[in-house]
């Protein structure tokens, strides 16, 4: 972070109550282009005062929305998918131009985002009750859910649109007020959904965007008005987040890091294994937290799979993701791409076959972009930081199992839990992976298995803190409290009988 002196970058502000604003905050800091190297734009960052005032906009307009009709709730959300789809070039243009996935990687990502805008647009039905008639005499018991009141949701910048349209949705057509805490390295998007929640007709306060470091997640964390929290991120920062939110009476759901699996089986089409290996390995530069990082190669599969994977990633277009035909762009930062080179190279020197090597691209004309090629490493051992660690990046290493079993065993041995898959034309085989594996989203034959909008998303182990996903029902769930309503209206003749023993029907 710096303080800034120059007047040439855009600005890039919070939106608090209903409009842009620079905010109190004299701190910012530099938003680039990874592709190109080049600073774009010049972020403001929140202070102490910037937090309150958001707050306090927060709880005042959630103690309105959280009363209005559903009917008014739900106008506002198809109003707002309506324009998000209108958008969805213009979204696409600011997520490539900040975070570098090609143009149609980030259209796919706002099309998964408004498939969760059209489930929350059922809101009515999502809210309903329960309700019980004469459990004793005169006496009904019924069932209904309310908000929390101000939630925030602290994301990542992997997915600037997606993952805040997996939260806010559901929480403002729950009767939330909700803060959206960006990352600082891709902020442009969130304001331009701001201005569409605006456009639909949201009241003031209802959704606002804040950004800062760590300091404003602190705030949010700590903030004795905001109720409940919402976080994607890093397994070390999600722990932190569900411990330190918790312990300060908020709802907390926290997702945190993967290192994910798919194993292909001998009697698996390499060919299709292949291509989709190579696909959910390097797609969006590995910078997806359902990235398949690692392929276990069981048995007589390992050669034939390494040489199809290999030619494959060879394959791969790198290029700036407003090119024509470019598969794949760069690394976030710096610091993201001299990590990566790092890791391989660890790799190579302990003894793993670097099959594919990206750690010198360059793409002409982008010299100073962030880059970092599609990379493979074969005969990776469970000691090297290649297996232990989320690389976030392009790189997908190979282990090397005998049996269906060594492989369940490895990936069980994994302390992350978010998502696997298997490729096999045996049902049984795929059966006994879904029953036996401690991951909480499988695909089979499918690389990437995000659940659809009225599922929810979510891991097992190291990969969530708290006990709810992320939209879908458990969504519903999260952001509202259940009340339970038992109900006497006795006739005047009938109204005495009270007793001193416990009730009972």
């Amino acid at each position: 972070m710096t303080r800034s002196t120059t007047t040439t970058l855009s600005r890039i502000h919070h939106f608090i109550d209903g409009g842009e604003t620079a905010g109190s905050g004299d701190i910012t800091r530099p938003v680039y282009n990874p592709a190109t190297g080049k600073v774009t734009g010049e972020l403001s960052l929140a202070n102490r005062a910037d937090l309150d005032a958001t707050v306090s906009a927060a709880r005042k307009a959630a103690e309105t929305w959280g009363n209005i009709s559903l009917a008014r709730r739900t106008a506002v959300l198809f109003k707002f998918r309506e324009l998000v789809a209108a958008h969805v070039d213009d979204l696409a243009a600011l997520i490539t131009a900040e975070h570098g996935k090609v143009l149609s990687d980030a259209k796919g990502e706002i099309g998964r985002g408004l498939e969760v805008i059209e489930y929350a647009c059922g809101v009515p039905t999502l809210l309903k009750g329960d309700y019980s008639d004469q459990v004793s005499t005169g006496i009904d018991v019924f069932s209904f859910r309310e908000p929390l009141g101000v939630v925030a949701g602290i994301t990542p910048f992997n997915f600037p649109v997606m993952v805040p349209l997996w939260m806010a949705p559901m929480a403002i057509a729950t009767g939330n007020a909700f803060i959206l805490k960006p990352s600082e390295r891709d902020p442009s998007p969130s304001l331009l959904l701001a201005r569409l929640w605006k456009e639909a007709g949201l009241p003031d306060g209802v959704f606002q965007v804040l950004h800062g470091g760590k300091e404003t997640v602190e705030g949010l964390l700590t903030h004795p008005d905001v109720d409940g929290i919402s976080f994607v991120g890093s397994t070390p920062i999600a722990q932190y987040v569900h411990e330190t939110a918790t312990k300060h009476g908020k709802r907390v759901q926290a997702l945190g890091g993967a290192k994910n699996h798919a194993m292909i089986l001998p009697d698996a089409d390499l060919d299709n294994a292949a291509d989709h290996l190579a696909a959910a390995a390097f797609g969006s530069a590995g910078q997806r937290c359902m990235a398949i990082s690692v392929a276990v190669a069981v048995g007589d599969a390992a050669d034939a799979l390494v040489a199809k994977v290999r030619e494959r990633a060879e394959a791969v277009q790198v290029s700036n993701g407003t090119e024509p035909g470019a598969d794949m762009g760069p690394v976030i930062t710096p610091a993201s791409k001299e990590r990566i080179v790092k890791i391989v190279s660890e790799a190579e020197a302990a003894g793993a076959a670097v099959m594919v090597d990206g750690r010198e691209l360059v793409v002409p004309g982008h010299e100073e972009g962030f880059w970092v090629g599609p990379t493979v490493i074969d005969h990776v051992t469970t000691g090297m930081r290649a297996y232990t660690e989320e690389i976030f990046g392009p790189v997908l290493v190979v282990v090397r199992v005998d049996t269906l079993e060594d492989g369940i065993s490895l990936i069980n041995a994994n302390p992350y839990g978010n998502g696997t898959a298997i490729f096999t034309a045996s049902g049984a085989a795929a059966r006994k992976f879904q029953r036996s594996v401690d991951v909480g989203m499988i695909g089979i034959n499918v690389p990437l298995p995000v659940p659809v909008a009225y599922h929810s998303f979510g891991g097992w182990k190291a990969s969530l803190f708290g006990d709810k996903h992320i939209y879908g029902p458990e969504g519903v769930s999260f952001y509202t409290r259940g009340k339970v309503i038992t109900s006497r209206w006795p006739e005047a003749k009938d109204a005495s009988g009270a007793s001193y023993n416990f009730p009972s029907n």
